[in-house]
């Protein structure tokens, strides 16, 4: 059976520090939240464009949940949907794939065939 992958956008920069580092903590903000916010394949277009409007320079990392253990929370948000967050550092070798976050020329991300949209 294959794993279902969860989703996190970070910013091109941050991610070249976690390759350097060997460790990532999350963005600014998943720093003040407590947590590294992700979303599942239904989710993550919105999230982008909810929170990642008209933003380049973008990365998706596709990670695996099961290589996450017990640090990895499903949460209800205000709109009662469950999203997953991480209660501390994102393991590298959790993350199966990295892929620029480009935008068309509407300003709408686009992503990659292998992220299926429901």
């Amino acid at each position: 059976m294959m794993t279902v992958l969860i989703y996190h956008i970070c910013r091109r920069d941050e991610w070249a520090s976690a390759e350097k580092t060997g460790s990532y903590a999350g963005s600014s903000q998943d720093l003040a939240d407590g947590f590294i916010h992700f979303s599942t394949a239904s989710q993550v277009r919105a999230s982008a464009a909810k929170h990642r409007v008209a933003q380049t320079d973008l990365m998706l990392l596709s990670v695996d949940p099961d290589a996450l253990s017990d640090a990895l929370k499903w949460e209800p948000t205000r709109g009662g949907q469950l999203f997953p967050h991480l209660y501390g550092d994102l393991p590298l070798s959790a993350v199966r794939r990295v892929d620029p976050l480009e935008l068309d020329t509407d300003g709408v991300h686009q992503f990659p065939e292998h992220v299926p949209e429901d």
